[in-house]
């Protein structure tokens, strides 16, 4: 049997985080190893953190007291590079939904998301997917369509790069996508590492991003 996913949850509203916490501290798959009002104590306590001991995933709120969610993403992946972040947020602000994910959010969702939602989410972005909400992901293509970025400031894809750009995109994972093209998923997590090189991204959500704003991606 796999190990629960370790879970660490910053958010200074008591009563939505002790909700948050029972339901997922109940739940086989997940491990609830720390609950923090702010990102400070949090950082702190990762600092002491053996590599095993380290969380796989955070549950995210962005409008914190002291340092926000915003600024407090970089330096979750500086000391935990592999760790999968979630906003979990009251805004579908344009500046804060394509700020997380530029700065490497790895899903977003809204405090509206139910707990199911929620807990498919965890799963889901620990197996390569990239958890959006449903609102957020008509909301970022209505937002691409009005930003625009050069071509020429970035390395083209290959016709391969593409397709599994595209892929992930329409929410598949990495194992997924190696069905879908008949290919090894070594060879798909070597096409994913040269994506994100190209595109500058730090994971999938802002290279779709990025491929929204160069036009990768037609509206049709």
């Amino acid at each position: 049997m796999k190990e629960p996913i370790r879970i660490i949850i910053i958010e200074d509203n008591s009563a939505y985080r002790d909700v948050i916490y029972l339901a997922l501290n109940d739940h086989p798959k997940f491990n609830i190893i720390g609950e923090f009002a702010v990102c400070e104590t949090a950082l702190r306590n990762l600092e002491t953190k053996a590599e095993n001991e380290q969380p796989q995933a955070i549950l995210l709120d962005l409008n914190l007291p002291g340092m926000s969610g915003l600024e407090a993403i970089e330096w979750f992946k500086k000391y935990c590079p592999e760790v999968k972040i979630i906003v979990l947020s009251q805004s579908d602000n344009e500046g804060d939904v394509l700020s997380a994910l530029d700065l490497g959010a790895d899903g977003y969702l809204l405090k509206s998301a139910t707990l199911d939602q929620i807990t498919d989410s965890i799963e889901f972005v620990m197996a390569g997917g990239i958890p959006l909400d449903a609102h957020i992901t008509k909301f970022i293509l209505k937002a691409h369509g009005k930003s625009q970025v050069n071509k020429n400031d970035f390395p083209s894809l290959s016709t391969r790069e593409l397709e599994v750009l595209k892929l992930l995109a329409n929410g598949l994972i990495k194992k997924e996508i190696a069905h879908e093209l008949n290919i090894g998923i070594t060879t798909v997590v070597t096409h994913v590492s040269h994506i994100f090189e190209k595109l500058e991204a730090p994971n999938a959500p802002a290279a779709i991003n990025k491929a929204h704003q160069l036009g990768l991606f037609p509206n049709k």
